[in-house]
């Protein structure tokens, strides 16, 4: 298996290419003023970063909420990177795409003066994908993350960041197709191996987002700065 890091990754957002603040003020993106915490809402394919945020009100209301829209497309869906098909993703992708969110991060935060909130990852499908990328690549920028219908995103390479002081829940359906269980259990052993703190939850069904998982979620999150 090769391994991410020897891609020249892991030395966090600024080493990206350095994105100018004009770039990264430029991205599509809702921002709604809370406390507590600031929720960063990540879309699936084909949604948006308006949509998305119904999900973050559903998990604590009074949070501050960040929403960028994926900059990838695909047959003119938002996407957060490339695929070659489903469930094959282009990881080369998914790496550049994950520093350039973990520099959009960075800078939203400084810019609607929310740095000293923790801040947690919301996302479903691709976005919980482009979730679990960041928190494995840039645990410095995100050390929290739900995560809905996600998977393994890296193929057969390996990660290894520390996430020690991390904390990830894992939320998938049974007989998901479009985020295979052994991909699922991949993830979940690659989250522990690095010292996160993996919770994970598991019900009937294919893809989507079920009321008992938001009810498990919204638990996690409590129990949680």
């Amino acid at each position: 298996m090769s391994d991410v890091a020897g891609a020249g990754v892991g030395a966090g957002p600024e080493a990206d290419g350095g994105q100018a603040a004009e770039t990264l003020a430029a991205w599509p993106h809702e921002y709604r003023p809370g406390a507590g915490r600031v929720l960063l809402t990540l879309h699936g394919t084909g949604g948006n970063e308006r949509e998305i945020m119904a999900l973050a009100g559903a998990l604590d209301p009074g949070a501050a909420v960040l929403s960028p829209r994926g900059r990838s497309t695909e047959g003119g869906m938002n996407r957060w990177f490339r695929r070659f098909a489903e469930g094959s993703f282009d990881v080369d992708d998914v790496i550049v795409r994950a520093a350039e969110l973990a520099s959009f991060v960075t800078w939203a935060r400084e810019h609607y003066g929310i740095e000293d909130l923790p801040i947690t990852a919301v996302g479903f499908s691709n976005g919980a994908n482009i979730a679990l990328a960041v928190a494995q690549l840039h645990p410095s920028v995100l050390s929290s993350a739900i995560a809905f219908s996600g998977m393994y995103p890296f193929a057969d390479r390996l990660v290894e960041e520390s996430l020690t002081g991390s904390s990830i829940l894992v939320s998938n359906g049974e007989s998901d197709v479009m985020a295979p269980l052994e991909s699922v259990e991949r993830l979940v052993a690659e989250l522990t191996r690095k010292g996160a703190d993996v919770t994970v939850t598991r019900r009937e069904g294919s893809h989507g987002i079920d009321p008992a998982e938001v009810a498990a979620a919204v638990t996690w999150l409590a129990a949680r700065p």
